[in-house]
């Protein structure tokens, strides 16, 4: 990993085919051949998508963490450099900065730089201008006002006075700029928006044009990289299978066996597809029943498995002990350390009953872990994103037991759900599994807010789930939502259920569209959707007296509620 393509775990690969296997095969010495574009991470849960969108414009684009040094980022001989977003402020003493010397190395150079949100800000604190906390934090989406009408960041077909929607995610601003740069862009609220200085090639925006709900932002990253910087759209992904499946075949060796658990979802089903290309009847598939499934799960997805993925696949039954571990928790943290800790075990004596079929003890795990678990749990030692904040844990990442007792195979870790679904579609992964919604691997126990084993709340929820889906279903509507399900609240109304007072529970709908879970805004059902399954919920499901609908986006909001 030695050269300007050891930008860490979360640099060597991601999204719609680059693996880490191809960058880090592409010895040092062709860097100057290629056209590279590096991203410096500042925290932000969008870093790894800037990423993502540029590679998606066939542009090798590499994550490096926001204090590296000017002679790593000078190895990868970098067209572009790009500042991310942060949590931080950067008038906090010791907020994280770029390297000493690196204005200078970007002008002597001509290089262009992008700062987005705090990479803005950084830019113009570190250039002599203001930063100071917003009177008015803005956050989702909202329109901007173009100010200019030659703007090198907008372009000739961007008129002063244009505007557009972006997604905002920020509490501070810029007050005053550092000379030379100009205001070409501002909120409705009239903060500073976009910057530039254009002869130095120095470019700042508030907002996030990487995320999918910034309606230009992609045309406004396309123009930096090829307009302004003149680069070449080069980097081919196509053989993203091939290069993952010899990253498999090479970590694995000739003779290992290795498990791999099976969710029923897309994400697992493709990473398990994958690692049978690349190892055969060495890989050992399990469905874990949890105790935290939907309603009749088990039965359906097996049958799935059968019928469709044709993989040897063996189902235990491990929901006595799980839901035996989880009475009483409430606290969501502890739920999904608990939840992964049990999963590992399970996994621990599937492995024990392998070993006695095969003669060989298993020694590997497959996951199918994806890079937005990664970013929402606490960044990995060793994967340079040191300046994230946690949002939660993850199962299969942060939520795993420090001693596994596996060495983990993780195909997907830096591939996001739209990507995964492309990568199944190559191998002929059945459609059944690449369309389903995303299901969370602690299963109903973050659907459930409080104690999972109390008020039959997994069995209430099970029955308001299958209704809510069905009913989805029915009206057409499954495949234009991203995700769809029921959330059990810790709370009783009082209703009227057959003519007698009732003090049942409550339930929450939730429905969002996103094309990559990073971002997502909540589904707009019409009126007789909701009339209709309101009342199928309530009339079918007897401790059911209440139904809410969840408007909310992401961000501020989670997709799961825990």
């Amino acid at each position: 990993r030695d050269g300007p393509f050891a930008a860490s775990a979360a640099a060597h690969t991601h999204a719609r085919a680059h693996s880490h296997s191809r960058i880090i095969r592409m010895a040092p010495k062709n860097a100057q051949d290629t056209h590279t574009v590096v991203v410096l991470d500042y925290g932000s849960q969008y870093t790894q998508l800037i990423t993502r969108r540029i590679r998606e414009l066939s542009v090798l684009s590499i994550l490096m963490p926001g204090d590296a040094s000017l002679e790593r980022i000078s190895k990868a001989n970098p067209k572009v450099i790009i500042l991310s977003g942060g949590p931080n402020s950067v008038h906090v003493e010791g907020a994280p900065s770029v390297p000493d010397g690196f204005f200078d190395y970007v002008a002597e150079r001509s290089i262009p730089v992008l700062g987005i949100c705090y990479g803005m800000q950084l830019l113009v604190q570190r250039l002599g201008g203001t930063v100071e906390n917003a009177n008015k934090a803005e956050y989702g989406r909202m329109p901007i006002i173009v100010q200019s009408d030659d703007s090198v960041l907008f372009g000739a077909s961007v008129h002063k006075g244009d505007s557009q929607q972006v997604w905002m995610s920020h509490g501070d601003e810029a007050t005053k700029l550092p000379v030379g740069f100009t205001c070409v862009a501002k909120s409705e609220a009239g903060a500073v928006v976009a910057i530039e200085h254009a002869e130095k090639r120095l470019f700042g925006l508030q907002y996030h044009p990487e995320v999918t709900h910034s309606e230009r932002g992609q045309e406004t990253l396309r123009r930096i990289l090829f307009d302004v910087a003149g680069v070449d759209a080069g980097w081919s992904m196509e053989n993203v299978l091939e290069e993952q499946i010899e990253i498999v075949k090479n970590k694995v060796g000739p003779d290992a066996h290795v498990i791999c658990a099976l969710s029923g979802g897309v994400d697992s089903a493709v990473a398990a597809t994958l690692v049978h290309k690349a190892i055969g009847d060495r890989l050992h598939c399990v469905f874990v029943d949890n105790g935290l499934l939907r309603f009749k799960e088990q039965e359906r997805v097996m049958d799935m498995f059968r019928d469709h993925l044709h993989l040897p696949v063996d189902c235990v039954d491990h929901s006595a002990q799980m839901l035996t571990a989880l009475k009483g928790v409430t606290d969501p943290e502890k739920k999904r350390k608990i939840i992964g800790a049990e999963f590992i075990e399970c996994f621990k004596n599937f492995k024990s009953e392998i070993e006695k079929r095969t003669g060989v003890r298993p020694t590997f795990l497959v996951q199918g872990t994806l890079y937005p678990d990664v970013i929402e749990s606490c960044p990995p030692p060793g994967s340079d994103q040191k300046h994230s904040h946690t949002i939660k844990s993850h199962h299969n990442v942060g939520g795993l037991p420090k001693e596994l007792g596996f060495e983990l195979i993780e195909p997907l870790r830096m591939l996001f759900k739209d990507e995964v679904r492309k990568l199944g579609a190559i191998m002929d992964v059945p459609r059944q599994f690449l369309s389903r919604h995303p299901f969370p691997g602690p299963g109903l126990g973050v659907r459930i807010l409080g104690d999972v084993t109390a008020d039959n709340a997994l069995e209430v929820l099970r029955a308001v789930d299958e209704v809510y889906i069905n009913t989805i279903r029915e009206f057409g509507l499954y495949d234009k939502i991203w995700q769809a399900f029921a959330v059990f609240l810790p709370v009783r109304s009082v209703g009227v259920q057959g003519d007698q007072r009732s003090h049942s529970h409550v339930v929450a709908l939730r429905a969002v569209t996103s094309s990559d879970g990073m971002t997502a805004d909540w589904y707009p059902f019409d009126h007789e959707f909701l009339k209709t399954v309101s009342s199928r919920i309530t009339n079918e499901v007897k401790a059911v007296n209440r139904v809410v609908y969840d408007i909310s986006s992401k961000p501020p909001s989670t997709i799961e509620w825990e």
